[in-house]
């Protein structure tokens, strides 16, 4: 199957550190921020709501990105509820902290939330790094001085 192929933007923000020849017709939506979709939780509004100018002020907000931003931020949203109820489990428990429950037999099984909360935030960070939002992500970048309104500014760093 191979490597996932990189867009032309990210290969051109890096400084196209392979010196290959960039595809001409790869399509190159334009760059907006859409408004975040209706279904997401209070939550993922606010993730939304921190990242969308941040992604689009680095050139990488586009309006066909809406829904692949929506799934990072409601997995976000996810993690972050979950979370919430883990800790109010926690302060009633202080044995296991609610990380641990008791079955209807007895027994003590891992919490739901634990699982539930571990996989929002697998997903959480396989959409970040999609966007650059994780540390190794941004490695591949190069610096962008998002202050600089010069146009020959990259050339002379």
């Amino acid at each position: 199957m191979g490597r996932k192929a990189i867009p032309t933007a990210q290969k051109e923000l890096r400084g196209n550190p392979g010196k290959r020849l960039l595809p001409k017709g790869e399509p190159k939506p334009k760059k907006a921020m859409p408004f975040p979709p209706d279904h997401l939780s209070d939550e993922a509004k606010a993730e939304w709501g921190r990242v969308v100018q941040s992604l689009f002020h680095c050139g990488i907000m586009t309006e066909i990105d809406r829904a692949a931003l929506g799934a990072y931020c409601q997995a976000y949203g996810r993690w972050e509820q979950a979370e919430r109820a883990l800790e109010r489990m926690a302060l009633r428990d202080e044995i296991t902290y609610g990380l641990m429950i008791k079955t209807s037999n007895g027994n003590a099984i891992q919490n739901p939330l634990v699982g539930a909360a571990n996989k929002s935030m697998s997903d959480m960070v396989r959409y970040a790094s999609e966007f650059g939002m994780t540390p190794s992500a941004r490695v591949r970048l190069n610096n962008i001085d998002e202050t600089s309104d010069d146009p020959t500014s990259e050339f002379f760093n």
